[in-house]
């Protein structure tokens, strides 16, 4: 590792001014652990940190459905639209979020509404209720949803230090990017060319490995694992707007039961992770691993 990285791990796992004395104290309580279970604790604590913006939005979908009366002045994609920038304009005030963060977010959020547009207008989904702020039938909060999963990317890269090995050519994953976009829009009249996209993305990515560290050992796992582990994540989550009948899949209905997001959302996400992940790259570059990385070293404090 350069001898200028040692100082930026040390303040990549920040929590701001208020809530960083609190993240020390449990980084050195972590020392009175085994390191194997240290180790798997640090980790839950840097996925749930790096989901942090998108567990506050589905959060916001339960507590809403269950608590927001139907007939209420402000509808209920309003109130979730302002909660949203308050929760963007809070992190970037505390320094919970990084200005690089915030400029993924926008985009994916742009990528992410347009394809919404589209996607309502030839019914293959629907958003029930009504609202002031709307794009077509599409609400505005609806980007911050797309906003979330950005995110994620970009702090777990931080806050895991990740390096990517083998890592494609820049100019092929936007042009795989570019026509896994395409197809999100085209297979309504031609031919869903899902499977034949995905194949291309194992192509060329299959031979790309993550490096990450969690606590002191640098340690490695294929990028498509890691799609693929991700994009589960996301079938899982966008299944609580599903059950809070936030937004509808033709095939629910009417129905009010226990209706879930068709599995084949899953090879959906998977490829929305494609157009995430390049979304990331053009604003926080994807970094090589270093030529020898440690194997060991001191657990930090910040």
């Amino acid at each position: 590792m350069k001898a200028g990285d040692a100082g930026r791990d040390q303040n990549a796992f920040s929590l701001g001014p208020v809530l960083e004395p609190w993240r020390i104290r449990v980084r050195r309580a972590f020392r009175r652990l085994p390191d194997p279970l240290a180790e798997f604790l640090l980790f839950g604590l840097k996925m749930a940190w790096s989901c942090l913006f998108g567990a506050a939005m589905l959060a916001l979908l339960i507590l809403t459905h269950g608590l927001w009366p139907a007939d209420a002045p402000l509808a209920r994609y309003d109130l979730l639209l302002i909660l949203a920038v308050l929760i963007q304009i809070g992190m970037i005030w505390s320094g919970l979020e990084s200005l690089e963060e915030l400029k993924v977010i926008a985009l994916y959020h742009v990528v992410g509404t347009v394809m919404e547009v589209f996607k309502t207008r030839v019914g293959s989904w629907t958003y029930p209720e009504p609202s002031l702020f709307h794009i077509g039938g599409v609400p505005m909060f609806t980007g911050f949803m797309y906003g979330t999963v950005g995110s994620f990317i970009a702090r777990s890269i931080r806050v895991c230090h990740m390096r990517f090995e083998r890592y494609p050519p820049l100019w092929a994953t936007i042009g795989l990017a570019a026509l896994v976009y395409a197809n999100f829009f085209s297979h309504h009249v031609l031919p869903d060319a899902r499977i034949p996209l995905l194949l291309a993305a194992l192509a060329l990515y299959g031979r790309t490995t993550v490096w990450f560290r969690v606590d002191r050992v640098y340690r490695r796992m294929p990028f498509a694992l890691s799609a693929c582990l991700t994009a589960g994540f996301l079938w899982l989550a966008e299944n609580v707007g599903v059950l809070t009948r936030t937004w509808v899949y033709p095939h629910a209905g009417p129905a009010v039961g226990l209706v879930f997001a068709p599995v084949s959302k899953f090879g959906a996400w998977l490829l929305l992770l494609i157009i995430s992940f390049v979304c990331v790259s053009l604003v926080i570059r994807p970094a090589p691993p270093e030529t020898s990385p440690p194997a060991s070293g001191p657990l930090p404090d910040g």
